[in-house]
């Protein structure tokens, strides 16, 4: 498990509520359903899904204590009588066709392994229950990626990836929608989606860096955690300079998935 900072992402993960945003209209609602947000982060996009709901309800589930206690705060259950959140793997969902929609956005690349996530989120659909997923797809940040693996092997920071292998599920359609049929979904949509993720200069980056590649930072002892960010930001700039505005871009890939029960 990684050691969320929910108060810092908040304010380094515009691009993700963009993008949320983004899915959620592609989304039609009558009003009534019962949605499942599936890493809801600090809530502001179940949020959204509960006010599209009036009738229904949203129920926000994530693995990190700390993003839910946040979520909590933020929409307390007397101003938000629809709106829930709990603290839950996505790998270990113990519903049972309670849920008109299960939804995710930037959260299940999080997860190397999908055949128990769509397991479960089966098994938490009524019939004809409809998914919208959206997480990092093959080929994603694949400039920060690189970067990123000469830096582990080199000796002034190898010593703290001893055994360290790729943490992300960044997979590509034709392996999702093998998993989708294995486990008996009806399939309607499977892309990847380019997608340009825009910083506000260096600290922009960094604070995207710090609070998103966990499984990178955290790995670094606290004294030298800064150094490992400022000189990933060094490489990633020396060949993606920032435009005229100071904003930095980072070419992202979304895999984005369609599915009924």
């Amino acid at each position: 498990m990684y050691k969320w900072n929910p108060e810092e992402y908040q304010t380094s993960s515009p691009n993700q509520k963009k993008w949320g945003t983004e899915l959620l209209d592609k989304l039609s609602f009558g009003g009534g359903e019962r949605v499942l947000d599936i890493g809801c982060g600090d809530g502001q996009i179940t949020a959204l899904i509960a006010q599209r709901v009036p009738h229904g309800s949203a129920l926000g589930i994530d693995s990190s204590a700390d993003m839910v206690k946040l979520a909590q705060s933020n929409f307390p259950p007397e101003d938000y009588p629809n709106l829930s959140f709990r603290l839950k793997d996505a790998r270990q969902l113990d519903f049972t066709e309670e849920f008109d929609i299960v939804f995710s956005n930037a959260t299940l690349h999080w997860v190397i392994d999908h055949a128990p996530v769509l397991e479960g989120i089966k098994r938490s659909l009524k019939p004809s229950g409809k998914i919208l997923l959206q997480m990092g797809g093959q080929d994603s940040a694949t400039e920060l990626v690189s970067i990123l693996d000469s830096m582990t092997g080199e000796e002034k920071w190898a010593r703290y990836f001893d055994r360290f292998t790729f943490p992300y599920g960044f997979h590509g359609p034709e392996k999702y929608r093998r998993w989708l049929n294995t486990t008996g979904f009806k399939v309607k949509r499977v892309e990847l989606i380019p997608k340009d993720m825009a910083h506000q200069g260096e600290a922009g980056l960094a604070s995207w860096i710090r609070t998103t590649w966990l499984p990178y930072t955290q790995r670094v002892p606290d004294s030298s955690r800064e150094e490992f960010i400022k000189e990933i930001i060094e490489r990633y700039i020396k060949k993606y300079p920032p435009d005229g505005d100071g904003v930095i871009h980072v070419p992202m890939n979304r895999l984005e998935v369609e599915a009924e029960k």
